[in-house]
């Protein structure tokens, strides 16, 4: 339990559950949609389309490529950097729309 009285995944689903967060994480999969489908439709493989989602979901998305190189990692990345930032930017949204300052003591 935390300070608060609220466990850490009820805290994650709190803050994924604010309308700012579900439209990022919308366009984050729309733009990894959008790079893959461009990418698989390119025979040339000198597609940058995967740099535009890897920047929407920056920066922890920068942190994931350092995983073993393989196809799969960097829809990995992508995935996990969003969620990092949807949570972030749902307990922001929320933090602003309350008004009121941080307690010092938490």
């Amino acid at each position: 339990m935390t300070g608060s009285g609220r466990s850490l995944p009820r805290r994650l689903r709190h803050a994924l559950s604010d309308v700012v967060a579900r439209v990022y994480l919308a366009a984050c999969a729309a733009l990894l949609v959008w790079a893959l489908v461009v990418t698989v439709g390119d025979s040339s493989d000198e597609s940058m389309a995967g740099v535009i989602p890897l920047l929407a979901t920056a920066p922890f998305s920068f942190v994931l490529l350092l995983l073993p190189d393989h196809e799969a990692m960097l829809v990995v990345a992508v995935v996990l950097g969003a969620l990092v930032n949807a949570v972030v930017i749902g307990w922001c949204s929320r933090a602003l729309r309350r008004g009121q300052s941080p307690d010092p003591s938490s």
